[in-house]
């Protein structure tokens, strides 16, 4: 049996490896932890009843360090319902008129959030990829782990997306699909799963979409909390170790990404920002900076969590690092 307390930075050395930034690429901004759905495996602990929120002075400050960053090609918006942040649109339109690739990271439901009625001609208007989180294409499984008739909101959701050319042939307008486990298990294959979704979704509810991504569950707040209530922590935390896969290591998302909390934290990662694991190990905000690229190159804060993106075929933001590793969901 594998220890579940082994440091990550460890089993890197075991195999001759390190994690560093190469050069930085996407920006990936948490608009705050205000949603309007409360699922069972959200790392962000996220829900209607969150404060937080990012202010309209911490996306201009945000505007103003793209600018002054040359290298990025993506800003990707997540939360929370990023949607629901009043400063969400003007820093889509803004990043947008700076030439840059625009991912919103939607939980579906949120399109029909009251005052939200225009949000699918706005993101249409702007060209934003949509990242849809649709953890199945069952709506037993969707509505255990996000809540009672979410699924049916989903599709009508995917739908309403369908009907302005978003996941169409030929429109240009990309709508992107995440899976991630319903239990303490690694996705299955992400490659198979995604023919399996399309054929389901297509046949009987006439759905297209891009893509699919398999995302693994992060032993790290609300799920860390669900795992250890049902005494499956250490079970999962020996899973990922025993699945570690060095090949994951080169194509890790820390590596071209840095991630801005809704206060203007930095940090390497969305999981880091959960976790209050400052960018690098040291406390940054964006007013102690006059680019991004100062982070080009830089160390990178690790932590056990981290085995959770080296299992298997491994996890990022964009779906799994390999085709080798094993999944068994």
């Amino acid at each position: 049996m594998q220890d579940s307390k082994i440091d990550f930075d460890d089993k890197l050395r075991q195999y001759g490896i390190y994690v560093n930034r190469t050069t930085l690429k996407t920006i990936q901004i948490n608009m705050g932890k205000l949603c309007n759905q409360f699922c069972a495996h959200c790392h962000v602990d996220a829900g209607p009843g969150r404060t937080e929120i990012m202010s309209a002075e911490t996306a201009d400050q945000i505007v103003n360090l793209l600018t002054n960053t040359p290298s990025i090609e993506i800003v990707d918006f997540t939360g929370g319902a990023p949607e629901l942040n009043p400063a969400f649109r003007s820093l889509v339109a803004r990043s947008r008129s700076l030439g840059l690739r625009v991912m919103d990271r939607c939980n579906l439901t949120v399109l029909f959030v009251k005052g939200q009625e225009d949000l699918t001609a706005f993101l249409k208007d702007n060209s934003v990829e949509i990242v849809a989180s649709m953890p199945c294409y069952s709506r037993e499984n969707v509505d255990t782990q996000r809540g009672k008739g979410i699924f049916d909101k989903s599709i009508d959701a995917l739908r309403r997306l369908n009907s302005v050319g978003y996941g169409r042939e030929g429109s240009g307008l990309r709508l992107d699909l995440v899976y991630n486990p319903g239990g303490a298990f690694l996705p299955s294959f992400q490659e198979g799963l995604e023919k399996q979704y399309k054929k389901e979704l297509r046949e009987k509810f006439g759905i297209d979409f891009n893509h699919l991504y398999t995302i693994t569950n992060m032993p790290i707040k609300r799920w860390k909390d669900y795992l250890e209530h049902t005494g499956q922590m250490e079970r999962y935390r020996e899973l990922l170790i025993c699945a570690f896969n060095p090949e994951t290591v080169d194509s890790l998302m820390c590596r071209t990404l840095i991630s801005v909390g809704w206060d203007g934290r930095l940090y390497d990662c969305d999981f880091n920002q959960m976790l209050e694991i400052p960018i690098g190990g040291h406390c940054r905000t964006l007013w102690d900076i006059e680019s991004f690229g100062e982070f080009n190159q830089g160390s990178i804060a690790t932590g056990t969590h981290c085995f959770g993106c080296t299992a298997g075929a491994g996890s990022s933001c964009g779906g799994s690092l390999t085709f080798k590793g094993m999944g068994n969901g």
